[in-house]
């Protein structure tokens, strides 16, 4: 009998796994997909590395970095070309460049703000009188939108926070928690007033660090895979994995048992590391209401589309890491990366890669059409915003239904709920992306949380 079952074997699963194993307990992975990883995965096409999910994490957060070099793969981490970074946004049908110094949809250089064509006037002044706002302490949770007019006003929220946000959650700020979404921002604005202020505050306080700075992003040279690869490798012999659909979870005189394609898995522990919406049915025989709490977190649908050019057909070539649509300009397209812009290494001489976004919460309907009129959608959009009129000489698509964990208006009590439920269930833990934060590091964090708890238990 395994110590522990972890139903679950994207990243927050295999970082559970892995901190288990290094701390010598025994346990079982349960995946039902064919491969480990989740959305984390590598393709190899015509030469480029392609991430068919997400491309890279913030280096501000430090927990994939550390399970990267305890795995051993700190010699093949980059960072994002800072230097090339200029972000596009789509604004009345031309791609207008993000103002320097932005923090999101934060301002903290004046001349930026005055030139740049994103915004009107109106906002302009907006912006620049927010630098007086005094302090106010946020009582209750409130959407992103209506935090961020509050502060700029609703063009901010239209050309700045939406496709900025939409890239990332593929949710709407009107529906997203602002105290989940962008905690940061609700404690500079409590502490400041002045969202503005309260940013110029903390890069004040960190360059007294002394610090060299890091790049926004990091990843591995040869594609985020190979951390999956290399912790498949760290457990193997020592944590089962096993392919199968978890079915039930229940109480047993031993701890726990878990149903797995009619078959009975028996622990002492289990770590529920599956979407919140596979996770709703497993929990409910424990718990009625814990598996009602986690039927209620919604999720997002999205899609990739990988598209290789040669580099002679592009004239002029694209600039920058890539562009925006926000939603008033949007049809299918929600963002786009230029691949070899962004991260060397991932595209030979004589090719651009584009990395196009579709899908969200208000377009999962993308992920059923067929692969021919995704193509054509996604051509004729770049033609028409990035006059990219040459044919790709490949492709690749990617869909990942119901996979962004959207942190709606109202998940801090919700996510209080759970939490005091799931305690209430000794040696159960929860872990993934409906949590506590939906990036990569986030997600590690959680499931390394886990394991640590159940070493100590």
């Amino acid at each position: 009998m395994p110590d522990t079952v972890i139903i679950g074997g994207g990243i927050s699963g295999l970082a559970a796994a892995y901190y288990l194993a290094k701390g010598s307990a025994t346990a079982t992975i349960v995946e039902s997909r064919p491969r480990l990883g989740g959305v984390i995965e590598t393709v190899h096409a015509e030469g480029c590395i392609i991430e068919a999910g997400p491309d890279s994490f913030l280096s501000a957060k430090p927990a994939a970095l550390e399970l990267i070099t305890d795995v051993g793969l700190a010699g093949e981490v980059i960072g994002s070309n800072d230097h090339l970074r200029v972000t596009f946004v789509r604004r009345d049908g031309r791609l207008v460049p993000l103002p320097d110094g932005l923090m999101m949809m934060v301002p903290t250089r004046i001349l930026p703000l005055l030139t740049t064509g994103l915004v009107g006037w109106r906002t302009k002044l907006r912006m620049a009188m927010e630098l007086l706002r005094a302090p106010s302490v946020l009582t209750a949770d409130q959407s992103v939108a209506e935090f961020v007019e509050d502060h700029y006003g609703a063009e901010a929220v239209d050309y700045l926070a939406e496709p900025l946000l939409s890239g990332v959650y593929g949710g709407n700020p009107a529906a997203l928690s602002v105290s989940s979404v962008l905690p940061r921002f609700v404690e500079l604005a409590n502490q400041y007033g002045s969202l503005t202020r309260g940013v110029l505050a903390a890069r004040a306080q960190a360059a007294k660090t002394r610090a060299p700075a890091a790049p926004l992003f990091r990843t591995l040279q040869g594609g985020l895979g190979q951390l999956v690869d290399a912790i498949a490798t760290a457990i193997r012999g020592r944590v089962d994995v096993r392919q199968g659909r978890a079915q039930s979870i229940e109480r047993s005189g031993a701890g726990f048992r878990v149903r797995v394609d009619g078959d009975w898995v028996e622990a002492r522990h289990v770590v529920l590391a599956s979407e919140a919406h596979n996770a709703a049915p497993l929990v409910s025989a424990m718990d009625a209401r814990l598996g009602e709490l986690l039927g209620t977190i919604p999720y997002g649908s999205s899609m990739t589309v990988a598209l290789g050019y040669r580099a002679a057909d592009l004239n002029p070539a694209p600039i920058g890491f890539g562009f925006l649509v926000p939603k008033k300009e949007r049809r299918r397209m929600v963002a786009c990366t230029w691949v070899g812009t962004k991260f060397s290494h991932r595209v030979p001489d004589g090719t651009i890669v584009a990395r196009c976004f579709l899908g969200g919460m208000e377009d999962a309907g993308v992920l059923d059409e067929s692969d021919e009129r995704v193509l054509a959608a996604v051509t004729a959009e770049l033609a028409e915003i990035a006059q990219v009129r040459a044919q790709p000489y490949f492709s690749r698509i990617f869909r990942w239904p119901r996979s962004m964990a959207q942190y709606t208006v109202g998940h801090p009590r919700r996510l209080a709920e759970i939490e005091t439920r799931a305690a209430n269930l000794p040696g159960f833990y929860l872990a993934g992306n409906a949590y506590q934060g939906i990036g990569i590091p986030d997600c590690i964090r959680m499931g390394r949380a886990a394991a640590e708890k159940i070493l100590t238990s």
